[in-house]
């Protein structure tokens, strides 16, 4: 994840959780130029695609294992709530569903038309 945090309503994060999680880091390492930095996930590694010149993180690229095995492959994009409880009932009174709920601060959800993104709770 990205070392600060943007403010409620902005992107906080962008990942794109894959089943050969290798493969696709290195196809982005030799197109855009970004280097992988390992994180470590129990017995294997996540990757954190760290810009050409800079030590910031730009992305994630995730392996769909454990609670990511649910997680639809595309880049998905992480917008910061200020209550994530309040932000999925209303997902939910508005027609919109949770697709997968990624610990007590996060989780995917889908709008009535069929999209999905990521919501985080601010810290």
């Amino acid at each position: 994840m990205a070392e600060s945090q943007p403010k409620v309503g902005t992107v906080a994060w962008v990942d794109l959780t894959v089943a050969d999680a290798p493969k696709v880091r290195d196809f982005y390492k030799k197109v855009i130029g970004w280097e992988p930095s390992p994180v470590k996930m129990g017995d294997y590694d996540d990757y954190n695609m760290v810009a050409p010149s800079t030590e910031k993180p730009a992305a994630g690229i995730c392996h769909a294992r454990g609670g990511n095995a649910k997680i639809p492959a595309q880049w998905m994009v992480y917008v910061t709530v200020k209550d994530l409880e309040g932000s999925i009932k209303t997902c939910e009174k508005m027609g919109g569903k949770v697709v997968v709920r990624l610990g007590k601060t996060m989780c995917i959800i889908q709008d009535p038309a069929g999209a999905v993104m990521g919501l985080m709770q601010s810290s």
